[in-house]
């Protein structure tokens, strides 16, 4: 089952010929089901909640870092700003701990943990879909307040920077309105290096994020990895972080074929 009876040269070379295909082996923890078939199961809850949970924090965090940079002035914004200071130092795992008390123990509206009821049949139905959002929630509000404050503050910055640029002086010299000088000067050059951040962003979802997964039990990677390593299933492991390396190597690459769409500058004529 192994090639363990070959050469070294030829289990080596039979090792890149499985991983080509995608063939990773039998999983020792759940034997003999294959490998690529728990990714497969798990991978669908992993992108439902951390892309998504990604996207969302780095959209509106970019947005409200982009306003508190510009209107530095509004006290909105400044309370704001102090939020997303404090908020951002903190841990994934720590801030899902402290949701768990307040929403879910102190407060019972949301499920411990889980990604959805023990003995519900999975079908796309309304109440199967309600119940897996519920039990989403607060995974989800965890990393989304989280990116939020890391996109916020660095996003402010960039505004900030950007808005003392001489192009900006002059667009208000010439009375270009507040709204045209806070989207087409102001957000659409200092999102560049965000572009950028977004795809570094997308890697964190197979590396520190995952710490979410694992404090809320849900049934994603980031559980199914954690699984692998307390039961030493070196062959899911392998697996695991194959599919997590192509995965952010794909969205990086991805990324830069968007970035000359984004970025003028870099077009080629």
């Amino acid at each position: 089952m192994y090639g363990l009876e070959e050469g070294l040269l030829e289990q080596y070379v039979s090792f890149w010929r499985r991983l080509s295909r995608g063939d990773f082996g039998p999983s020792l923890i759940a034997f003999p089901t294959p490998v690529i078939e728990l990714i497969r199961r798990a991978l669908p809850w992993t992108v439902g909640l951390l892309l998504t949970s990604t996207l969302l924090a780095w959209i509106i965090g970019n947005i409200g870092g982009g306003l508190a940079g510009y209107f530095r002035q509004s006290r909105t914004l400044k309370i704001i700003d102090r939020m997303a200071m404090f908020i951002r130092p903190i841990p994934h795992y720590i801030f899902a701990l402290i949701l768990i008390i307040f929403f879910a123990y102190l407060l019972p509206l949301f499920p411990l943990g889980g990604g959805h009821t023990v003995g519900y049949l999975a079908a796309f139905t309304w109440p199967f879909v309600t119940d897996v959002l519920k039990h989403a929630f607060l995974p989800a509000i965890s990393l989304i307040l989280l990116g939020m404050a890391e996109q916020h503050q660095v996003m402010r910055l960039l505004a900030q920077s950007v808005k003392d640029e001489d192009y900006v002086r002059y667009a208000k010299i010439g009375r270009v309105k507040e709204h045209l000088i806070f989207g087409r000067y102001i957000v659409r050059n200092a999102m560049l290096p965000q572009v950028t951040g977004l795809a570094m962003g997308l890697g964190r979802i197979f590396s520190g994020a995952l710490i979410v997964e694992i404090v809320f039990v849900y049934p994603g990677i980031g559980t199914l990895l954690y699984r692998a390593i307390m039961e030493s299933d070196y062959n899911l492991i392998i697996g695991i972080t194959t599919i997590s390396i192509v995965a952010i190597t794909t969205a990086v690459l991805f990324i830069d074929f968007l970035y000359p769409l984004i970025d003028p500058r870099i077009r080629f004529k």
